[in-house]
């Protein structure tokens, strides 16, 4: 039902009427402006971290737009006023997040963002945006959980990053090994092939039956040599 028939259908008396008007305008200004937010914001110790915000209204945006943050520790406790815009940011001068809270937002473009610089693991806890823009300013109350950890040298590992090191590894490994034994083969038929390398058994023992029939040959003219010089000093 629309607002308008509802309140033109209240004609049973001017409190009955008044009461009704009341009612719906309130329900149709809860449905007029939505927030969004990142439920989850993960942050490393040091390194600044952006809190989103967006948000729809449905009136024009105006100077009376005002968006405030406000933080609860993990630990618990109240609520407390972090951060509060105006036409102007106004950062909170008090506490834990004093001179550390940075207005990144637009809100010309519906964002109500904020920045964190050098978070640290105490800053957990829960965050709400929350945005009115006369006549809108009911709206849903959604939070922003942070979580700071420390970056150590080793970063978290996704499931695919895990799979493809189990996957690949192995393959990289057997392929080294491979090239790693072709080229001592390789290296060893180098190196046989080098001049002044060892000669091979065969070779080895041709050499002596050359060297004997050499010395046969030597013996052998060495005595015919004799023989000739026999010959010519005996007298007849």
């Amino acid at each position: 039902m629309r607002c308008g028939e509802a309140v033109a259908a209240g004609g049973g008396g001017f409190l009955l009427l008044s009461r009704g008007v009341l009612l719906l305008l309130g329900v149709c200004n809860v449905l007029s402006l939505e927030i969004k937010v990142s439920p989850k914001v993960q942050a490393f110790i040091g390194e600044k971290v952006s809190l989103k915000c967006s948000f729809k209204s449905s009136s024009p945006i105006t100077e009376s737009l005002t968006v405030d943050w406000t933080y609860r520790p993990l630990t618990g406790g109240e609520m407390e006023t972090i951060f509060h815009y105006q036409s102007v940011p106004y950062p909170t001068t008090v506490g834990k997040f004093k001179d550390r809270i940075s207005w990144v937002g637009n809100v010309a473009k519906g964002d109500a963002s904020i920045a964190i610089q050098s978070p640290v693991m105490s800053d957990n806890g829960t965050f709400i945006c929350s945005v009115k823009n006369p006549p809108d300013v009911y709206h849903n109350i959604p939070q922003t959980m942070l979580t700071v950890t420390e970056r150590g040298l080793s970063f978290q590992l996704t499931s695919a990053v895990l799979l493809s090191i189990l996957v690949f590894l192995p393959s990289v490994v057997v392929v080294t090994l491979l090239l790693v034994r072709m080229g001592r083969k390789f290296g060893a038929v180098k190196e046989k092939k080098k001049p002044g390398c060892k000669k091979s058994s065969i070779e080895m023992s041709d050499e002596p039956e050359h060297t004997e029939t050499d010395n046969c040959l030597g013996k052998l003219r060495n005595w015919c040599l004799n023989c000739v010089d026999t010959d010519e000093e005996d007298p007849y």
